[in-house]
């Protein structure tokens, strides 16, 4: 089990909140309650259990839409389709490598199995009878 959390008191988690809050808004970030929680020194779920309404407000607050003076710092739609399509094709040469890298090996894998193969009936002196009936020389 893990130990008690140490639960800071409301008037406390509220001054660190409205802290947090002033630094969002000068750095204009938006408000996390995960980073609140860890200022508190809480998990998230701790947090969210001892102080649902700060967790209500930061929530609201994080899922309300920017000021419209924030737009003006958002990627146009066709900004966020170039950004995707380059973010996919990187993924995609990613991935094409991946699959050269693993089709090498399976080659590699089945060469080694066949010298194995060979290796293991030379040992134990097994004749391989092929499916016409006659044994191999």
């Amino acid at each position: 089990m893990s130990r008690a959390a140490d639960v800071p008191a409301d008037a406390r988690a509220r001054r660190v909140m409205d802290r947090y809050m002033a630094e969002c808004q000068d750095n204009g970030t938006r408000p996390s309650v995960l980073t609140l929680a860890t200022k508190l020194g809480l998990s998230n779920t701790t947090f969210r259990r001892h102080f649902p309404d700060l967790a209500n407000e930061i929530s609201t607050i994080r899922s309300s839409p920017s000021s419209p003076a924030g737009n003006e710092d958002r990627p146009s739609p066709y900004d966020v389709l170039v950004a995707r399509n380059a973010k996919l094709r990187r993924a995609n040469l990613s991935l094409a490598e991946s699959l050269r890298f693993a089709a090498a090996q399976i080659q590699r894998l089945a060469v080694d199995n066949s010298r194995l193969r060979e290796a293991l009936e030379a040992s134990s002196n097994v004749t391989r009878i092929d499916r016409t009936g006659r044994p191999e020389r």
